[in-house]
């Protein structure tokens, strides 16, 4: 069987109001239009989500919403600037054929690599702008399966190659 995952860094949040923590900062207007495109380029693709992990921030939050997915987020305090290790952990107790996980840098990229069994040649895969989004395939039975650089690269997109 397989599985497969789609991982998304936020898109591009605001820093107008420095009063607010940083769990609360909101998207700017492009983090918004970026998450529409990118929820238009996620309807475009054969996967279809099953399953929604998601960090409980408010720039998360809010790219989930804007992508216009028909399912429900399961919202997790865990993934909220989560390492690649515990990103890897929060994934294994999913129960979806198709996981969409929305995490913040410097983790989200770093699982990203960890479990790519080979980079896509793509000039942004190693910084993972906001909003970048990866979506790789695992032959495994279940999440609890899964293993660091296995993961077939299936896609790599960035917004700005979107809304160009």
């Amino acid at each position: 069987m397989t599985r497969t995952l789609i991982l998304m860094r936020h898109t591009k949040s605001s820093w107008d109001d420095y009063t607010l923590a940083d769990h609360d900062r909101r998207l700017n207007k492009r983090g918004q239009r970026s998450a529409k495109a990118l929820g238009e380029w996620l309807s475009d693709k054969p996967w279809q989500t099953d399953q929604a992990l998601v960090s409980t921030a408010t720039r998360t939050r809010e790219t989930f919403a804007g992508l216009g997915l028909s399912l429900d987020a399961e919202f997790t305090r865990t993934l909220y600037h989560a390492d690649a290790a515990e990103l890897q952990l929060v994934l294994e107790t999913a129960v979806g054929a198709t996981v969409l996980m929305i995490g913040h840098n410097p983790g989200i990229s770093e699982f990203a690599q960890d479990m790519a069994a080979t980079a896509p040649k793509h000039p942004r895969f190693s910084d993972f702008p906001t909003g970048a989004t990866v979506v790789m395939e695992f032959d495994i039975q279940g999440w609890d399966d899964v293993e660091t650089r296995t993961g077939r690269v299936l896609d790599f997109v960035v917004p700005r190659e979107l809304l160009a």
